[in-house]
């Protein structure tokens, strides 16, 4: 399964890891490509065609939106009941 938020979209983000070299000025630091992964959780939600599992990164998980969504406020939007696709 791809580590994307269903509701948010965010993905894996691409960086470098720079390692500090103790040794004389003229080296250069190696830098390795690394993959910064969301903090995603699988959530159960009560919806009125029955629960649906979604997987949510946390700040989703805080936002205002959801927390309105999940108390009732306001209702389940459609595009989070569709299974993901992940873009394939």
């Amino acid at each position: 399964m791809a580590n994307i938020c269903q509701v948010s979209g965010k993905k894996a983000n691409n960086a470098k890891n720079i390692r500090h070299r103790h040794s004389a000025w003229k080296f250069r630091a190696p830098k390795k490509q690394k993959t910064q992964l969301p903090n995603l959780h699988v959530v159960r939600l009560k919806t009125p065609h029955g629960i649906v599992r979604l997987t949510i990164s946390t700040s989703t998980l805080k936002s205002a939106e959801f927390a309105a969504v999940v108390s009732g406020i306001r209702p389940v939007p459609k595009a989070w009941l569709k299974k993901p696709t992940y873009g394939i």
